[in-house]
């Protein structure tokens, strides 16, 4: 099974739960990004990875239109749910690839992924086509849980996501996610940075993590070195993982002007 049916098959079982949780509807991320787009000009907004469909509902009354798009049929429709539900009518749903947009050049003054791109096989892909439907001097917010710069510690959360979740590909470090934006031709305006924290028995019910995989990951997290406890706050009670902590990051940019020959 290939990544993009592994995507559809995890998270097509699971909408419901992403639509509801709490991590991903409520988070200070959220106020933070209706802060940085509405004194812009906001026409057109492009919502990637949609998933619950939470930036499309917080942003929808900031736009003339915006467009959902996940890869996933069962989330875009769990998604439009919520989004009537409260009254958006202005939101259409599309169903595509974050690396291949079924969009044309330009079509967009801001586009805004959140808490996704962990699980694109081509993050430069994926920025290469942002860039490509923004259109010039557009704003691009991106936001997901970044792996720590210290090479180690990204390699354990990197490795324990994916042992829970086959569909996670690399969270980035921030160094890395920067240096990819720029050298596309999007601009670091700012950068900020949230520590969350999961519950590790959501973070698994999430994903409908089986008991023997629990098992291996508690292992994996009881047996590691104390600098990696202490960095990730990993927290136990009664030899089980209760919570840890991991960071998330809110980078805004804007597509560079194209110079005139």
């Amino acid at each position: 099974m290939n990544n993009e049916e592994l995507i559809k098959t995890q998270f097509g079982s699971n909408a419901e739960k992403y639509v509801k949780s709490q991590i991903h509807a409520k988070g200070s991320d959220l106020q933070y990004l209706m802060q940085q787009v509405q004194d812009h000009k906001n026409a057109r907004l492009l919502d990637i990875a949609t998933g619950g469909g939470h930036v499309a509902n917080t942003l929808a009354p900031l736009f003339k239109s915006v467009v959902a798009l996940d890869l996933t049929e069962q989330m875009l429709e769990k998604a439009k749910e919520f989004i009537h539900s409260n009254g958006h009518d202005n939101v259409s749903f599309v169903a595509g690839n974050a690396e291949n947009l079924p969009f044309s050049n330009a079509s967009f003054d801001t586009v805004v992924c959140r808490i996704a791109a962990h699980h694109f096989q081509n993050p430069s892909q994926f920025i290469q086509e942002v860039h490509r439907v923004l259109e010039e001097m557009g704003f691009f917010v991106l936001i997901d849980n970044v792996s720590p710069e210290n090479p180690e510690y990204d390699t354990f959360y990197n490795f324990i996501e994916k042992k829970r979740d086959p569909s996670h590909e690399r969270a980035l470090t921030k160094t890395e996610w920067i240096s990819l934006l720029e050298k596309n031709g999007l601009q670091m305006r700012s950068c900020i940075t949230f520590e969350k924290q999961f519950n590790f028995d959501w973070w698994c019910d999430m994903m409908d993590v089986p008991q023997q995989t629990r098992s291996k990951l508690t292992d994996c997290m009881m047996k590691t070195s104390n600098e990696i406890k202490e960095f990730f706050k990993i927290c136990f009670e009664n030899n089980k993982v209760e919570s840890f902590y991991t960071e998330m990051a809110l980078f805004v940019c804007q597509k560079s002007p194209t110079l005139k020959r």
